[in-house]
């Protein structure tokens, strides 16, 4: 009986241990794939630069001449201030949904195959790459910070909004890369990869709020606007950058974590898929 007691008690102590372990493991393969991914951005810093050109040209030129139009209200603040945020999020989403691209490149190199050899989880093989087109799309966000600095776009620099805005970022750019993924497992080709990305990408950006408030769509687009994450990601952005002050960044940053969720539950299912 006391043995008994004995052999319970230690499984009770063993298995905590055990799972502690795992997700130790996890975390250190995903970190694993984040560097390697990284490696990648250190041979070739000049892509950071070159993707930032177009967000670069909304503000300079869009933003400047439609500040002089007053067609709705933005909060008290210039036109170029306000769609600051949507353009920052223009840019995460246009540099996480293209990142698909890299794991049929991937493919037809034979390396994804070995990844998949690999004695690691596929959701850390997914998350990894996620996180370091989070990374990435940080960079990118610096790059549009300096140049809002540059030219006097007010925006609210306190660390503590500055390092929330840095998390949905990271979170948006997770959702977008590991939708690039699924779509890049279906569709399998390069070819049918680009189209199928640059169909989508204009029509989530133009239904948000990140150039123009929800209020003055129609109601079949606020339909749309409600269920884009990339609304959520620009609404949180505005209000940290812009406002000051997250009154609504539960709503957001929920919404952004279950799309995230989502989206790597079907990236792991299908990420094999890619070679198949």
């Amino acid at each position: 009986m006391e043995s008994d007691r004995f052999a319970t008690s230690a499984v009770a102590l063993v298995k905590p241990a055990i799972k502690t372990a795992g997700i130790k493991i996890l975390i250190i393969d995903i970190l694993t794939i984040v560097e390697m991914e990284l490696r990648k951005l250190r041979h070739e810093p000049t892509v950071l630069f070159t993707r930032a050109v177009q967000p670069v040209l909304w503000l300079l030129i869009f933003g400047q001449a439609f500040s002089r139009v007053r067609a709705f209200d933005t909060g008290g603040v210039t036109y170029q201030t306000y769609m600051t945020p949507g353009i920052l999020s223009q840019s995460v989403m246009f540099t996480a949904i293209f990142f698909g691209l890299s794991t049929i490149w991937e493919r037809d190199m034979g390396i994804l195959q070995k990844f998949l050899a690999m004695p690691i989880p596929r959701v850390a093989l997914v998350l990894g790459k996620a996180l370091a087109a989070g990374v990435r799309a940080l960079c990118q966000v610096t790059i549009i910070f300096l140049l809002a600095a540059i030219t006097g776009i007010p925006l609210h620099w306190h660390p503590a909004l500055l390092l929330a805005a840095a998390g949905v970022v990271i979170l948006g750019a997770v959702f977008f890369a590991t939708l690039s993924m699924i779509i890049a497992a279906i569709v399998k080709t390069r070819e049918r990869f680009m189209g199928i990305g640059q169909l989508i990408t204009m029509p989530l950006f133009f239904a948000s709020n990140a150039l123009y408030p929800i209020s003055i769509m129609p109601d079949w687009l606020r339909v749309v606007a409600s269920v884009n994450p990339l609304s959520y990601m620009v609404d949180f952005l505005r209000g940290a950058l812009v406002a000051g002050q997250l009154t609504s960044w539960q709503a957001d940053v929920g919404v952004l974590l279950v799309a995230c969720i989502l989206a790597i539950a079907v990236g792991t299912y299908l990420y094999p898929r890619v070679i198949a």
